[in-house]
């Protein structure tokens, strides 16, 4: 928030994240998916999202209220964290201004009472090969802080094939002369919040409604290496023409997903 912009009573804004992430996997034969979900869901079982939404608070400069989390049967889990603000007397103004956020550090912000979510989402299909892996990620904030300082660290926390972001300001707050403020910070972008690697690493697209305070970005991995996708095997166990056949439909699984619809 610039220094010229003074609020009467306490900031009313919501600033809503929501980050989707998508794992690609080759897995052949029917023992092979069952073990690429068995390591998925062994990866990112309820202890280890915990953690990572405990790291997700910190960096947003909250505490933990209370965390409830369940491991399900067969596959997924998902986890709940509320967080309170601390009692601060000011923000760090590096906080609100557009940018990367820390990898991890606790950092210094102002937050009212707000939550941070995650679910996970195992998926795969016999006709094919091809396994999918899901985890989306919610965090709500009230406050002067944006939670897109998050992005940096959720990013480098997972292997991402396809990433997808989604961030909205709701509400609205007064300034001192009782006129409206429908969001507090300035952005063109989410693009504007990511770390230049990660921008190098990914194939990205905006669609953002700047009337409305909603702003999407979509992000493809570039590089694309087979081995990185076989599980349970590698490239040099199989033929020319199979590697060529899978990588075929590996793209064309990542690309639907990319572009959210079924490609001939």
């Amino acid at each position: 928030m610039s220094d010229n912009l003074r609020l009467h009573g306490f900031n009313n804004l919501t600033s809503s994240l929501s980050f989707n992430i998508y794992d690609i996997c080759y897995a052949k034969t029917e023992e092979q998916r069952e073990s690429y979900i068995d390591y998925i869901d062994e990866l990112y079982n309820a202890e280890r999202l915990t953690q990572i939404l405990k790291d997700v608070t910190n960096i947003i400069g909250a505490h933990v209220l209370n965390i409830s989390r369940q491991d399900y049967e067969p596959h997924g889990a998902s986890v709940t964290v509320l967080i309170a603000e601390h009692e601060l007397d000011e923000t760090d103004p590096e906080q609100i201004e557009p940018g990367p956020g820390p990898l991890p550090e606790t950092v210094v912000a102002h937050l009212d009472k707000s939550h941070v979510t995650v679910h996970s989402y195992p998926e795969s299909h016999p006709d094919n090969g091809i396994s999918t892996f899901r985890l989306d990620i919610d965090v709500s904030t009230c406050g002067h802080i944006s939670p897109l300082k998050v992005l940096n660290y959720l990013i480098h926390s997972f292997d991402s094939d396809i990433v997808t972001v989604d961030y909205r300001v709701r509400g609205f707050t007064r300034d001192v002369d009782g006129k409206k403020l429908f969001i507090d910070h300035d952005i063109t972008s989410i693009q504007d919040y990511l770390a230049e690697d990660t921008k190098h690493a990914y194939q990205m697209i905006d669609v953002n409604v700047y009337q409305e305070n909603m702003f999407h970005t979509k992000m493809l991995l570039k590089n694309f290496e087979l081995d990185n996708y076989l599980f349970g095997t590698s490239q040099k166990d199989i033929s020319f023409e199979e590697a060529r056949d899978i990588e075929s439909r590996l793209r064309k699984e990542m690309l639907e997903i990319f572009y959210s619809r079924n490609l001939d």
